[in-house]
């Protein structure tokens, strides 16, 4: 049988190429990811190839979202630490180190917010924030920073990332948030102070300023403060974790010559 030269040659059917990986081959350390951002964050780094270690007190929840990873085909680790003392930060990045040999990012992002005015607040909860959202932020980088200049200096993509979650309220400071408002501040200074005496060994340092996010973190208030304080405050259609998560992802996938130091997101219709 001749073939008709007016006919068109069959074509074979185009392949669906899979989206490349660009952490593939890294070890992400996620505090913070037994629930909202830092949850996410695992995620979507997950999903990007790095091998994520989760790491926060709650180990049914950070099984839960190990499932998760590991259902899609990725891996990750539990950590099951107390994030607010040294010896917790310890044990969760010698954990991520043990899971591969190796630590590429970490991203801090455990935080606590008691919402309430400073006359007769409880001292307790200030302690609280201030060792979660700033002490422990600082000693979970200082236990990494061996690691993270190491990643920087030998592995393949010759770059390291640190990402702090902090928040809009550590630019701008509002009443019944004073002490959240404190730490915050600090863990701004602190990234900065970091990030200019590393800047120079391609480890990047990012503060991330999420403003309003639909998180269980506001639940944890007491109930006569959030009694007291509802209605206060409408941010319009908040963001969601994941919005928060896909700007950390593109922030430690930028080129090795680029660094992103600071972002600030709100909700779109956030005014203050």
């Amino acid at each position: 049988m001749t073939a008709d030269p007016t006919q068109a040659p069959t074509q074979a059917p185009a392949r669906t190429q899979a989206p490349a990986q660009e952490l593939a081959g890294t070890t992400a350390l996620v505090t913070g990811a037994s629930s909202g951002i830092g949850e996410a964050t695992a995620l979507a780094l997950a999903a990007q190839g790095a091998c994520v270690v989760l790491a926060a007190r709650r180990r049914d929840r950070l099984e839960k979202t190990a499932a998760t990873v590991t259902a899609a085909g990725g891996r990750a680790v539990v950590a099951e630490a107390d994030l607010s003392g040294e010896a917790g930060a310890t044990a969760a990045v010698s954990a991520a180190v043990a899971a591969t040999g190796r630590l590429d990012i970490v991203v801090n992002s455990a935080g606590v917010l008691l919402l309430g005015p400073v006359e007769d607040a409880p001292a307790e909860e200030w302690h609280r924030m201030v060792n979660v959202n700033l002490l422990g932020t600082a000693l979970v980088t200082r236990a990494a920073l061996p690691h993270l200049l190491r990643a920087a200096a030998d592995g393949p993509r010759h770059v390291a990332d640190l990402v702090n979650v902090s928040s809009l309220g550590g630019r701008v400071a509002t009443a019944n948030t004073a002490v959240y408002n404190a730490a915050k501040f600090g863990v701004n200074g602190f990234s900065e102070a970091l990030r200019q005496e590393v800047a120079r060994r391609h480890l990047r340092v990012c503060v991330v300023e999420p403003g309003f996010v639909a998180t269980e973190l506001p639940r944890h208030s007491r109930p006569e403060v959030l009694g007291a304080l509802a209605g206060d405050f409408d941010p319009g259609e908040p963001m969601r974790p994941s919005d928060v998560a896909g700007t950390i992802v593109h922030v430690v996938t930028r080129p090795r010559h680029m660094a992103i130091g600071e972002v600030l997101l709100r909700p779109a219709e956030q005014l203050a």
